[in-house]
């Protein structure tokens, strides 16, 4: 065979050979991209595969937006009727609307907005019978304002989170008219003072609420957080007052009777009351007090020595936070947090105050005073006033143990001294 015949075989095995490597190579690559969804996986320094977000094409738009999967806020259900906020995730004051805690007593109804109505009666010229079509044709106002329940605290052991100590408060932005403006139009009569709201629950929820507080802030709202009121906190609409109890923010609302004088139903007699000294019960103690609580660091959280941000939240529904005081060394001295604005009237307000630990074993506490000059009492002196070691309105100063490993722990409110 001539030389020149065999360098066009040896040329054309090589083409050969070159084919079936590019073919082989095109395959792998196939299946590479369809086993990894067309994402460009490279190795790092450590040979392990990544993913890199810049060589490949994202999510397209959607109906609907979503957390990140790393993001996995949850609210914890202590029972049946009750889901706590989860505190220590949250990012500033506004509490998304699918974390805002519940607290329900005949379970969530299903209400079709096209056959609900509001009835408004009893002391009235007017008495009407509102659609939410109709309560939206009002001029409607928002408001940032807290909500909490008014048995909001727990205790009793060291692994406890923020959300399990008093997860039960939420705040919102919350949209729809002031009751001011409906009962304007309807006339109100000289001898009314109070007003009864029901829920359209299979508990009938009911409170009676002074009419003069309701008329001052008082929202039929039916937005939250700019969407409609989710079903878990009273779509299609509930009552809301800034700063009073949450039981009495009657959701699902379906009645407001104008009346004279206190109803006395049955969860303002046999519930939604508390022990004061000398054996007295006290009746409507409808505003929340000043509270605080941090939220980092807190259980389970491992801190290291160093520079430490704490953060948290205060609250209070006689007005606005005026200070929140920071103890790092047992309650022995008291430093001003840092309120970060805008501080608003009965509304969740953050706090923040920098702390260089020097990893030796300390308890951190915060301790909230509203602008009417409250200050947040310890639990051993709501013991003494109350003759009660628990139950409604309990807004005992909260702390955490810091051990010398940087483990977290909830401090025993027992322990906490003014």
């Amino acid at each position: 065979m001539e030389k020149h015949e065999m360098r066009s075989m040896y040329r054309s095995v090589l083409l050969l050979v070159g084919a079936m490597v590019l073919l082989i190579a095109v395959g792998i690559g196939l299946i590479y991209q369809q086993s990894f969804g067309n994402r460009i996986v490279e190795p790092d320094f450590d040979s392990k595969i990544v993913v890199d977000p810049s060589k490949s094409q994202g999510a397209p738009s959607s109906e609907n937006g979503w957390r990140s999967p790393f993001e996995r806020p949850t609210k914890s259900a202590s029972y049946a009727s009750a889901s706590r906020t989860p505190l220590q995730d949250l990012q500033g004051t506004i509490t998304p609307s699918d974390l805002h805690f519940e607290r329900h007593h005949a379970g969530v109804p299903e209400i079709d907005p096209e056959q609900h109505e509001l009835l408004i009666h009893g002391l009235l010229e007017k008495p009407i019978r509102l659609t939410l079509a109709d309560l939206k044709k009002y001029p409607s106002v928002s408001r940032i304002c807290f909500i909490e329940c008014s048995g909001n605290f727990r205790y009793g052991k060291r692994e406890m989170t923020p959300q399990e100590v008093c997860g039960l408060t939420s705040q919102s932005e919350w949209t729809g008219v002031l009751l001011s403006t409906v009962l304007r139009d309807l006339g109100v009569k000289p001898a009314a003072k109070w007003l009864l709201a029901e829920g359209a629950d299979g508990a009938l929820m009911a409170r009676s609420v002074p009419l003069e507080e309701a008329l001052t802030e008082a929202i039929i709202a039916y937005g939250q957080n700019g969407e409609a009121i989710r079903p878990q906190q009273g779509y299609p609409m509930r009552l809301v007052i800034p700063g009073f109890e949450g039981n009495t923010q009657i959701k699902w609302l379906r009645r407001i009777e104008v009346t004279d004088q206190p109803v006395m139903t049955r969860e303002e007699t046999s519930k939604y009351t508390e022990k004061v000294k000398g054996g007295k019960i006290r009746m409507f103690s409808l505003v929340m007090d000043a509270r605080s609580i941090i939220t980092y660091p807190s259980y389970p959280k491992v801190i290291d020595k160093g520079w430490q941000e704490l953060r948290g939240i205060a609250w209070s529904g006689r007005g606005k936070v005026s200070r929140v005081l920071i103890s790092v060394d047992n309650g022995k001295t008291w430093e001003d947090a840092h309120l970060q604005g805008p501080v608003l009237e009965k509304a969740h307000t953050a706090f923040r105050f920098m702390w260089n630990w020097d990893g030796k074993p300390t308890r951190v506490l915060s301790k909230a005073i509203d602008e009417t000059g409250y200050e947040q009492p310890t639990y051993n002196q709501l013991v003494a006033a109350r003759e009660s070691k628990g139950g409604y309105h309990f807004n005992p100063v909260v702390g955490w143990d810091v051990e010398q490993n940087g483990n977290v722990f909830l401090a025993d409110v027992k322990d906490i001294e003014p």
